[in-house]
Order: structure tokens, then C-alpha cells, then sequence
């Protein structure tokens, strides 16, 4: 079974897992230090929870990242691109959605994309990932987008994310987060 979320111009998310998936990068491969520096500089909290524990928060459930407030929740088998996709969503909602935000994200299509564009860029924030790491990760874990890969999206179909992004006060430049939430 697939489920999928559309993203303006005609991609699409989908979570379909490959054996590629298995070899993404996961919370427990990186310095949960990093983690907390980054997600520190947006005012968000890091919670991880034990290994056998449903992750609050999550959407999709098994071991993807859960939302709720400024707390992104992990446990150490996370994928490192489903914790910045999560965080993402908490960056890019507005200061009323994140009040009462809890699992769901909502959002139009083009904040969603908006998503996969920061998540990539936040990507080389992480010592030991970097941004083309992530977007391999996004391909083996089953993203789709209309062009074949999320390194082709990011780099030839996602103007209308980076402007987004630059709209709303979240990116400076193509390669540059402001690290401030939407307000």
C-alpha cells in the first residue's frame, strides 16, 4: 500500500519502502548534540524516546519523527530526513497552526513543498549529512517527484518552494535558512 501527499506541480510524496530504505542515515548515526544545536536555533525542542516506543506525534507511525508544539519526537531508529521533514512542517506552519499542533501538520501543497525544500537545505547543517545525503534519503525511503529524483526537483522544479520560502521570511538565499519560524 502507498500513501502520498501532493506538492504543487504535479509531485507528489510517497511513502513506499524500497530495500534502499533501509540504509538511511537515522538519529542514531548523527551527534544528538547537532540535532539539538539545529533545531535549538528555530526555538524547537528534540525529544528522544525509547526504541520500543510509539513515537508521539508521528503520522505516519513506525519509526518516523512525531510533532506536537515546538517538540520534534525520534527515537534512534528515525530517519535524519523524516526528523527535518518534521521540523520543517513546524517552521513552515504559521505561529497559529503550531499553537495547536499535534501529529497533523495540514498545509496547502506548496508549504509542503516548501518542506521538502528546507528539509534538503537544513540537511547540510548536520555534520556528517550534508544536503545531497538527505535528498538520496528522500529517493531510497520513496518520495516521488515529477522529474525522478528529489536532487532533480531541488534543482530544477522547486522555484516556486524556494520563493515560498523566501516569502515568508525562511531562507535568505537558495542555500541559506534564516532559522526563524514563520510567523
Amino acid at each position: 500500500m502507498t500513501s502520498c501527499v501532493s506538492l504543487s506541480g504535479n509531485s507528489r510524496i510517497c511513502k513506499l519502502l524500497s530495500d534502499a530504505a533501509r540504509n538511511v542515515i537515522t538519529v542514531a548515526a548523527i551527534s544528538r548534540g547537532a540535532i539539538e544545536e539545529l533545531l535549538g536555533r528555530f526555538g524547537l525542542r528534540l525529544r528522544v524516546q525509547p526504541d520500543d516506543a510509539p513515537i508521539t506525534g508521528s503520522y505516519w507511525g513506525d519509526s518516523e519523527a512525531g510533532i506536537v508544539g515546538h517538540t520534534v519526537y525520534v527515537r534512534s531508529d528515525t530517519p535524519v530526513h523524516s526528523l527535518l521533514h518534521e521540523a520543517c512542517h513546524v517552521i513552515c506552519m504559521t505561529g497559529e497552526r503550531r499553537a495547536r499542533l499535534h501529529r497533523d501538520a495540514g498545509g496547502d501543497d506548496l508549504e509542503e513543498a516548501a518542506v521538502c525544500y528546507l528539509q534538503i537545505v537544513l540537511g547540510s547543517e548536520l555534520p556528517g549529512v550534508g544536503s545531497a545525503r538527505i535528498m538520496q534519503d528522500m529517493d531510497d525511503w520513496g518520495y516521488s517527484f515529477r522529474l525522478g529524483s528529489a536532487r532533480a526537483w531541488f534543482e530544477h522544479d522547486a522555484e516556486d518552494a524556494r520563493k515560498w520560502l523566501i516569502e515568508h521570511g525562511l531562507l535568505a538565499s537558495r542555500q541559506e535558512a534564516t532559522f526563524r519560524l514563520r510567523a
